[in-house]
């Protein structure tokens, strides 16, 4: 195998993942959302120190052949409503959209784009006034404060009116100019005809674009300083991964989760799950997604935050509860996020200043952590600080003692998480729950019993199992186009403008024509669904679709770099785990009590325990409570059961 480096971006910390011929390494580094190409760098020095034993970046910048990249940045940006105000431009023949936009989330509109809307008259684009219109609605939203717009103009010639106006704007805020404000057309994203779609697509993408395009540049720059033999691939939320220079904004939205996704599917064949459900515990968010017969749920018209948009994604629902969520009471009860203190300041026991409650401080409290070995022993935690947070922001507003303040804590991150997965999944007698992410392990059984679920498996690569994922990704692009003509000769001259689009861009990501894979369909949307006809090596327009109200072309180019899983393993029980050690932790009805922790690293495959009691992992901990039993299966994951 030759030597790649994962990278998973997230909200407080990010996680790298090595493999080589020697096997499968990991390792961590604190998040650093000021610069994000801080964190990206100094994982890929902690990377040389884990294959070389001494820091070595430009080594290992010579000697990489794949370095992949995937981020929740984009996940935590709409969750926490972060990023530039936009402004929307629509035609004076729309004015009904704003309020059809608002009705799909009225939070996310409010944030990205609140009363920040003008239209354009399309008469007048024809008319010797159209400079002085596009200039007003331009002008009227900067002085609303826009800093980035957004034109999404309706009708059947949305394509051509969008066209007008970008050559009026180009001539009237050419881009060379200090202050230009950046514009995007619906257009230049997708051909989608839905005016809502297409609108929600260029305002997230929009909204998004900044801070992806000022790290991504910075880090794909820094990394031609040392002469990398390729370039950074950015894995997208389809499964695949591409080229910074193509690959647009929405495309990063939840690829971190989707990473994970793409381990869930390798893991459940590993193991013959037929039904897998996830829980992806980071600093900001927990993803949660499902995994059926080998498939993750995927639609053409996918979904972020619920909206509707353009692009296929990958179903996976993000809940604002991590490991750095906020814990508040609010009307006398704990309310979780969607704000996190992110990795600065991070969770109070951090002591890098942070003064909010969180799970993080809570576990420690519990004593489920130990301070010294923590982070791989990377960090040390603090006590006196996490406890002043939860009895300042929890214990006190609920006049209950600490240790209640605690117990409260912790059933609540669980029931939440619970019932996220009970409003997005199906869950029956024979799902298993994959709990990964640095946080995921941990509450884990909790979420499981609280969802009705009776088995649990922890990948050994849990605390890095979203970098893990993206390993087996392969590098595509894909095209869409609407299918104006409808003849066998109008879709054979739609079909040779795709590929040599495709040959273009395969090209610029490295790949000769005939050494990659082209597929395309046709799409068509009736009253009964979506209906899709695949085209073979002899294309003809199919009859069927002659009277279709809109038929679209979908063409995608592969170059598969994936190797699937053709093993199939056990956890059969063969002895009793050694416990390395006790630790005093606070368990519900029993108060602060010795529990035995058994750590992975030394542990055999077969061997197995029962709890109470801890497991635990450099980079993550979980509590298997009374009733839960556990075994390492053949392959060094865990297994963990209901018992009674």
């Amino acid at each position: 195998m030759a030597l790649q480096i994962n990278i998973d971006n997230g909200g407080t910390l990010t996680d790298v993942c090595i493999m080589s011929d020697g096997g499968v390494k990991k390792t961590k580094v604190l998040t650093t959302p000021y610069d994000l190409s801080k964190c990206f760098f100094e994982g890929l020095q902690k990377a040389s120190e884990v294959v070389y034993g001494a820091a070595d970046v430009k080594r290992l910048l010579e000697e990489v052949d794949l370095i992949r990249y995937s981020t929740t940045q984009g996940t935590n940006a709409i969750c926490e409503r972060k990023g530039p105000k936009l402004g929307l431009i629509l035609d004076s023949g729309s004015t009904t959209l704003p309020a059809a936009l608002k009705a799909h989330d009225p939070e996310v509109f409010e944030a990205l784009v609140g009363d920040r809307v003008s239209f354009i008259d399309l008469a007048k684009l024809d008319a010797p006034e159209a400079e002085v219109e596009v200039v007003k609605v331009i002008n009227q939203l900067a002085a609303r404060g826009a800093n980035r717009l957004v034109i999404a103009l309706g009708g059947a010639g949305f394509l051509e009116a969008e066209e007008r106006v970008k050559k009026i704007v180009l001539r009237k805020y050419p881009r060379h100019l200090l202050g230009a404000v950046p514009v995007l057309y619906t257009s230049d994203l997708t051909s989608d005809r839905n005016p809502g779609r297409r609108a929600w697509s260029a305002l997230i993408n929009s909204f998004l674009h900044p801070s992806m395009e000022a790290f991504l540049y910075n880090a794909e720059n820094r990394l031609r300083e040392f002469r990398t033999k390729n370039p950074l691939l950015i894995f997208r939320n389809d499964g695949d991964a591409s080229r910074v220079a193509k690959t647009v904004a929405i495309k990063t939205y939840s690829s971190g989760p989707r990473g994970g996704m793409e381990g869930v599917k390798a893991f459940s064949a590993l193991y013959g799950f037929r039904d897998a459900v996830s829980i992806d515990v980071g600093g900001t968010t927990t993803d949660i997604g499902q995994c059926t017969d080998g498939k993750v749920a995927e639609i053409r018209r996918g979904h972020v935050e619920g909206i509707s948009v353009s692009f296929p994604l990958c179903e996976i629902m993000s809940a604002g509860a991590g490991g750095s969520s906020i814990f508040k009471v609010k009307d006398g009860k704990i309310a979780i996020g969607p704000e996190s203190v992110g990795a600065l300041p991070g969770p109070a026991c951090f002591g890098r200043g942070g003064k909010e409650a969180t799970i993080t401080d809570a576990s420690l409290l519990a004593g489920l952590f130990d301070p010294a070995s923590y982070f791989g022993g990377g960090m040390g935690l603090d006590l006196a600080r996490a406890e002043a947070a939860v009895r300042s922001n929890i214990a006190e507003p609920l006049g209950v003692d600490l240790d209640t303040a605690i117990l409260a804590m912790s059933d609540a991150f669980e029931a939440k998480i619970a019932e996220e997965l009970h409003r997005f999944t199906r869950i029956g007698p024979d799902t298993v729950m994959l709990a990964f992410g640095g946080a995921g392990p941990l509450n884990a059984c909790g979420v499981a019993e609280k969802a009705g679920i009776r088995r649990v498996a922890v990948p050994a690569m849990a605390a890095v199992f979203s970098a893990y994922g993206i390993g087996s990704c392969d590098v595509s692009q894909g095209y869409a186009a609407t299918l104006e003509d409808r003849s066998t000769a109008g879709l054979a001259t739609a079909l040779d403008a795709l590929k040599r689009k495709a040959a273009r861009d395969m090209f610029a990501e490295g790949f000769e024509e005939g050494s990659y894979v082209v597929s395309a369909r046709l799409v068509t949307e009736t009253p009964e669904g979506e209906k899709v006809f695949p085209l073979g090596d002899k294309p003809e327009f199919p009859a069927a679709l002659a009277s279709a109200s809109t038929v679209e072309l979908e063409l995608t180019a592969v170059k598969s770099l994936r190797q699937d899983e053709t093993r199939h393993v056990g956890f059969p029980r063969k002895a009793e785990a050694k416990a390395d050690g006790q630790r005093k932790v606070l368990v519900v009805d029993k108060g602060r009590i010795e529990l035995p922790v058994y750590r992975l690293a030394s542990m055999a495959p077969g061997d197995h325990a029962a709890g109470p009691a801890i497991l635990e992992e450099d980079y993550f901990t979980a509590r298997v409570p009374a009733g839960w039993g556990f075994v390492v299966s053949e392959a060094g994951d865990i297994i963990l059961e209901r018992e009674d």
